[in-house]
């Protein structure tokens, strides 16, 4: 097959995976041709997107068809930056059925850096390692060449990884050893962090925020270190994990906490950029990109998202769900008291028994209790425990064949691939950051000080998106969701939490007496309506 010119590059894509689809019988997904397209021709034009994809094709990942086809066809070098189990799946499963068909023969490798300037073929890395490399103004993949960089909701966590630096006792040892003559200091500054940080009472985060006094201390250690502040760090004897922890060490504009086990002595300091703008926008800058994530923003514009990122003029996508395969049966009581109040929780265990007696889904298959308040999270497991025995299981990754399981956010995101599909998800609280975690109260400090909203900038985004992915695996089998949290139907942001959750048949009333037979408020959504801008 003759490899198409740049300028029919749409055209083509088009009508090559029109065929691939129609042979295959793939009709899982109906947008797989405007997804193809819309990269295509921004491979074309080196214009950078961001295309949500959302609803149940993301959590399949039958999207990737899409954008595979459209960087075989593209006759120039392009960089998928995916992550290592995405990798695995499309190396050994779309890739080659694609190949085979559409009889290309395109050069395609997996390494940590470009192979070299004569390749033209599709490299491919993980996010961490790009990510790693385009921050620290590395020349690892050269300048323009046009970057896709798949499942982006994720781009806040994998730059947690890559701009946070951590010191453990060993980094301690080694910055004694490389400052022999300030041994002493060092040490006495390691204890007195170690003995404040003991200080402060335990919480189920294990961790806490630096105070004044304690970054006091690490300011005086590094004027010791280095008293004369116009002449640049000693490379050669300061160890790379701190020299790395000074350029990042700017209270309070960045978060700086401290992490405790009380079981053991030692401690980990750590420092973090908040502002990520800062240092992503020279990133985006050194090439176009293609951002593709499920749930990034409501917004068409994606406007949240792109200022939390730096992200600024390019072609913004959004396909909305299929109104009948995604949808699911949606349960929203409004008789329960609002989760601050002292009486919610015996009345949340009642509501989530009434459900697990009365609801015949759950007879017959599984149950995942969403909790993320960790003392709650544990007095609920134990309460189902004692009725429902061994069934009942706290955030286990081989759970009972008819589980119950109790988990939080985070872990259900982590094994949703693996676990079986629940039946029934049971949300007994939004999945709004807790203020009483450190880092989520550093954050907000950080957005008050700004004098920026940090409800709708933070707060709020995150619960949507976390709601969005945590119930996509239900809209396979139109399984059941039971929002338990009223302030659903009581606050301003209802309904955009309601607009997270669309397609969905909603009622606020159980009938026990048959099987799920609702009166239904089914969401107006046209399945096959595209919102985009750009």
């Amino acid at each position: 097959m003759a490899v198409p010119s740049p300028t029919v590059i749409e055209a083509q894509v088009h009508q090559h995976l029109r065929e691939f689809l129609r042979d295959c019988g793939d009709t899982s997904w109906p947008h797989h041709l405007t997804l193809a397209r819309l990269v295509a021709r921004a491979l074309r034009l080196g214009r950078s997107a961001l295309l949500q994809v959302g609803g149940l094709s993301a959590y399949q990942g039958n999207y990737r068809l899409s954008y595979l086809a459209a960087l075989l066809l593209w006759p120039g070098p392009a960089i998928l930056v995916a992550t290592a189990a995405t990798r695995q799946r499309l190396l050994m499963g779309d890739l080659p059925r694609l190949q085979e068909k559409l009889g290309l023969n395109k050069p395609i490798q997996v390494a940590d850096r470009w192979p070299g300037p004569e390749f033209v073929g599709v490299l491919m890395t993980t996010p961490e390692v790009w990510l790693a490399d385009r921050l620290s103004q590395g020349d690892r993949f050269p300048e323009g060449i046009p970057t896709l960089i798949d499942e982006v909701d994720d781009l806040e966590t994998w730059l947690g990884h890559t701009l946070t630096t951590t010191i453990t006792s060993e980094d301690w040892t080694q910055l004694a050893l490389a400052y022999p003559a300030q041994q002493a200091w060092i040490r006495d500054t390691q204890v007195a962090l170690t003995y404040a940080a003991f200080q402060h009472p335990a919480n189920p985060y294990q961790c806490h925020l630096l105070g004044d006094r304690e970054c006091q201390l690490l300011q005086d250690l590094f004027r010791h270190l280095h008293p004369d502040p116009s002449q640049p760090l000693p490379v050669q004897s300061m160890p790379p994990t701190w020299q790395q922890f000074w350029r990042y060490f700017q209270p309070p504009d960045h978060l700086l906490w401290v992490g405790t086990d009380h079981q053991s002595p030692h401690i980990t300091l750590h420092c973090a950029p908040v502002d990520l703008t800062a240092y992503l926008g020279q990133v985006w800058q050194r090439q176009p990109v293609v951002l593709i994530g499920a749930a990034l923003d409501q917004d068409i514009k994606a406007e949240i998202f792109r200022q939390r990122f730096g992200l600024e003029d390019l072609t913004c996508l959004k396909f909305t769900c299929h109104r009948q395969q995604d949808l699911i049966d949606l349960y929203l009581p409004d008789h329960l008291p609002l989760p601050n109040t002292p009486e919610f929780q015996e009345r949340v265990y009642a509501e989530i028994r009434r459900l697990l007696i009365g609801v015949n889904p759950c007879r017959r298959g599984s149950c995942l209790i969403l909790v993320n308040d960790l003392p709650l999270k544990g007095q609920l497991a134990a309460a189902l425990a004692a009725e429902f025995g061994s069934r009942v299981q706290v955030e286990q990754p081989r759970p009972h064949p008819r589980p119950i399981l109790v988990s939080g956010w985070s872990f259900w995101h982590q094994h949703q691939l693996t676990l079986p599909v629940p039946e029934l998800l049971i949300i007994v609280t939004l999945p709004l950051p807790s203020l009483e975690h450190p880092l989520v109260a550093g954050r907000v400090a950080f957005h008050k000080r700004h004098r920026q909203d940090w409800f709708r900038l933070y707060l709020l985004p995150t619960a949507m998106a976390e709601l969005e992915r945590a119930i996509a695996p239900l809209r396979l089998g139109q399984g059941m969701v039971a929002l338990l949290d009223t302030r659903v139907h009581y606050r301003s942001y209802g309904p955009q939490i309601l607009a997270a959750l669309s397609p969905s048949a909603c009622s606020r009333s159980l009938n026990l007496d048959q099987d799920w037979d609702l009166t239904r408020e089914v969401a107006d959504n046209d399945p096959d309506t595209l919102l985009w801008s750009g």
